[in-house]
This record gives structure tokens, C-alpha cells and sequence, in this order.
């Protein structure tokens, strides 16, 4: 009888394996992205606001960087790039929030042409040099805060004195309901939607957006990126969707916004073309999106190559090749800015907030970016997000700025893209850029905070 006892609960014990086994496959992956372009997240695990710890992030290194050896360029068909479809009827704000706006026209049909694309021809760098006059105090705020924020690769930010960099907001690639807010500043969550699943999942993020009313939630991060979030537009928009619906159903104040493309070129302006059109073939209705985000970084667009590659979903082979050098190019910063203003407003969107939630520099320092070429970048950045307005494309609440918050990329990346980084997060100790930004803000808001 012992024998038989014995027996059955080994059998007992085995199909309690199996039935683990299942609901971890059914439950879908357990990997989770890194965190910002350039910037593997931290390999621990560290828990959320609600207690649930985050999943197991990968830390391998993105090829942004082109090794020393760049990667040949192969002769191939490229579809073109078409611009000339016609604007969609412009929906309200309030049909933004829920209403029945009017429906979207298809893009047109694209005609490949028989040769790659050449180099993006770049006006010349411009070069750290005399400031330009300090902006307006009255520019500096929005909604009541500083306007620019930084990404926290490692953090937590509190272990950081950020007080001189009077910082407005930050992120950190993930969403917490209780997450640190030294000097007051304003912590922006993130849904991510790698794997074709949202996380937080519905319930804990529900309770997230209970805990903070009002709060601005970026939904997905770079999403046309193979190695961050990498969703086609189709399920890009199925998920932005439910997470839209949870986040406003727990916080009607709640601000949502679009994940950010890695930048504002042709190629990932077709990427969200796709992405709008896929949200109106869902669920009838244009996307409702409270505020449009972007990153703008200045990367290679080419297939297998080094930079962003090429969006999930599209076929072509390249897009912008923009050098080395490029990722430091002002013009061609300012420029994509004003281009995807324009995007925004034939898509029915003219006058929407828009937010830069990340750039900055990520090529090594010796591929041409000393800290004193990066302080220059960092202050034209500041100065053209400060003072480009527009009356026709930009946000009639905010003096028709074209850009109402921005992200530095990044407050403490010391590992694999440090060009930019403001603190050592070995050291804790600021660095060379980060004494420049300390300088700048200065400058412009004395002892204001």
C-alpha cells in the first residue's frame, strides 16, 4: 500500500510540472526589452510601483554605432518615398478622447526604383560658438514645469544630485505607481509592447493609472526598432488601443501618447502611415492620441547595416543614410522636427502637443565627439526647441511652439553610450556635459525652480 501511495504521488507530482510548463508558455515570453535606444536596461530585475517585479531584460548592445569596418552598401530595389497623399479630414480634440472622428484615406501605391538612394547630402555641423540671446522665461515652461527631462538608464534618479539641472520630467523606459520624484519633478510611466503583449499587464497597469491621476503615459518604445519594442503596425495598433482603453477607463484625466520612432524620417512616417491606417481597419475610428511623441535621433537607415535598420512591416532596404557625423548635425535635427510638424498636420493632427522623448548622441567620443562638441549640440537643441514656432503647424495653446517637452538622451548611460551621459553612474560624480548643461539652464532661470 505504501508502495502504491508512492507511486501516485510521483504521477501527481509530474502532472503538476506539466501543468506549470503550460501556463508559463500560455502566459507568452517572459524577455523584455532594453531600455532606451542605445542603452540596455539593467540586467537585475527591479519591481515595480505595485510590488511586481519587472521581467528579465536582455543586455546586449545594440548596433547603432558602425564598427571600424562600416558595412558595405548592396545595390537593390528601394521603394520611393510619397508624400503626396491626401490629408485626412481633421478631427477635433474632443474626438481625440473618444468621439467618432471621420475616417482616414488609404495611402498611395509606392513604385520601387531600379537603384539605392545616395547619402542624404547634410549641411555642415554646427559647432559650439557665441550662445544665441537666452529665451523668453515665459518659454521655458510648460504646464508649469521645466520643459526638458532626461532618461534614466540605471538610477535610481534620486541617487543623483539633479537639483542644478532643473529638470522638469523624466522617464525611465517603464511605468511605476510610486516611483522617486526628488525635486518635484514629474515622472512620465511607459507601457511597453514588445512580444505582442502589453506590460504592465492590464491589471496592474489599471492600478498604476488609478495611483497616478493625470499622469502623461508614452505608450511603446520605438516601436519600428527590431531591438526595442519592434511591433508591426497591425498589432502596434491593437495594443495601443487596449492600453488607451485601460489607462483612461481607470484615469479619465490621463494623458496618452504614441510610442516614439526612433526619428521623424520618410521612412518611419510610412511606418506610422501603416500604423493609423491599421488602428482605422480595427476599430473604425481614427486614433485617438492626446499627445504625438518622436524621438530624434540622426541614424543609418539600412537594412542589416549599423543605426536603426528598418521598420518592422516594410519591405524596403534603406532609407536615410546618414553618416557618423550626421548624428551631431543640427540642420538635420531642426529639419526632421519641421518635417514630421508637417506629417502630423496632413494626417489630421495640425496643432497637436508634440514631445521629444529621447535624443542626443550616441557615437563614441572618438569617432568625433568630444564633450565640447556634444555641450554645443546640447545647447542648439535647447535653443531651437525654445523658440521654433510656427502659426499654421505648431500648438495654438503653447504660442504655436512645434515642440512642447523634450528628452535628453541620457541623465547616466556610463556602459555603452556614455557620449552624452550628464552623471558617471559609477562615480555618481557629473560630467564634463553635464557641467555644460548645468551652465546653460543657468543662464536662462538664475535660482528658479
Amino acid at each position: 500500500m505504501g508502495d502504491e501511495r508512492r507511486r501516485l504521488l510521483g504521477v501527481a507530482l509530474i502532472l503538476a510540472g506539466l501543468l506549470i510548463l503550460t501556463l508559463s508558455w500560455l502566459r507568452g515570453p517572459s524577455s523584455f526589452p532594453p531600455g532606451p535606444t542605445g542603452a540596455p536596461a539593467p540586467a537585475s530585475a527591479p519591481t515595480s510601483g505595485s510590488g511586481a517585479p519587472s521581467p528579465p531584460v536582455s543586455v546586449s548592445r545594440e548596433p547603432l554605432v558602425p564598427t571600424r569596418t562600416p558595412t558595405p552598401l548592396m545595390g537593390s530595389a528601394v521603394p520611393t518615398v510619397d508624400d503626396s497623399t491626401s490629408p485626412s479630414p481633421t478631427p477635433s480634440r474632443e474626438a481625440s478622447q473618444g468621439g467618432s472622428p471621420a475616417p482616414r484615406t488609404r495611402a498611395s501605391a509606392r513604385t520601387p526604383l531600379p537603384a539605392p538612394p545616395s547619402p542624404v547630402p547634410s549641411p555642415a555641423p554646427e559647432q559650439a560658438g557665441s550662445p544665441s540671446p537666452s529665451p523668453a522665461a515665459s518659454s521655458l515652461r510648460y504646464r508649469g514645469r521645466f520643459r526638458w527631462g532626461v532618461g534614466v538608464v540605471h538610477g535610481p534618479i534620486s541617487r543623483y544630485p539633479i537639483g542644478p539641472l532643473r529638470l522638469g520630467w523624466y522617464l525611465d523606459w517603464r511605468a511605476q505607481a510610486d516611483p522617486p520624484q526628488p525635486e518635484g519633478i514629474e515622472y512620465v510611466p511607459m507601457v511597453r509592447v514588445r512580444g505582442g503583449h502589453l506590460w504592465p499587464e492590464a491589471a496592474v497597469l489599471a492600478q498604476i493609472a488609478r495611483a497616478r491621476p493625470g499622469a502623461l503615459w508614452l505608450i511603446g518604445n520605438e516601436p519600428d526598432v527590431k531591438w526595442q519594442d519592434n511591433v508591426d503596425p497591425t498589432t502596434y495598433a491593437r495594443l495601443y488601443h487596449e492600453a488607451y482603453v485601460i489607462i483612461k477607463e481607470a484615469d479619465p484625466t490621463a494623458w496618452v501618447g504614441i510610442g516614439g520612432v526612433s526619428q521623424p524620417t520618410p521612412l518611419r512616417m510610412r511606418y506610422l502611415d501603416a500604423v493609423l491606417a491599421a488602428y482605422w481597419e480595427q476599430f473604425g475610428a481614427a486614433m485617438p492620441v492626446d499627445v504625438w511623441n518622436v524621438h530624434n535621433f540622426i541614424l543609418r537607415e539600412e537594412r542589416g547595416s549599423w543605426g536603426v535598420d528598418i521598420p518592422p512591416g516594410l519591405p524596403d532596404r534603406w532609407g536615410r543614410l546618414y553618416t557618423v557625423d550626421d548624428s551631431g548635425n543640427l540642420a538635420v535635427f531642426r529639419q526632421q522636427i519641421w518635417e514630421f510638424r508637417r506629417w502630423m498636420a496632413g494626417r489630421g493632427y495640425r496643432g497637436w502637443p508634440l514631445i521629444v522623448s529621447e535624443y542626443g548622441i550616441p557615437m563614441p567620443e572618438d569617432y568625433g565627439f568630444p564633450p565640447e562638441r556634444v555641450i554645443g549640440f546640447l545647447r542648439g537643441t535647447f535653443e531651437f526647441f525654445l523658440t521654433a514656432a510656427d502659426p499654421v503647424l505648431g500648438d495654438p495653446t503653447d504660442g504655436y511652439r512645434l515642440v512642447q517637452r523634450w528628452c535628453w538622451y541620457s541623465l547616466d548611460d556610463g556602459q555603452d553610450y556614455p557620449t552624452g551621459s550628464l552623471f558617471d553612474p559609477q562615480t555618481g560624480q557629473m560630467t564634463l556635459v553635464g557641467k555644460g548643461w548645468v551652465s546653460m539652464v543657468s543662464q536662462w532661470t538664475g535660482g528658479e525652480r
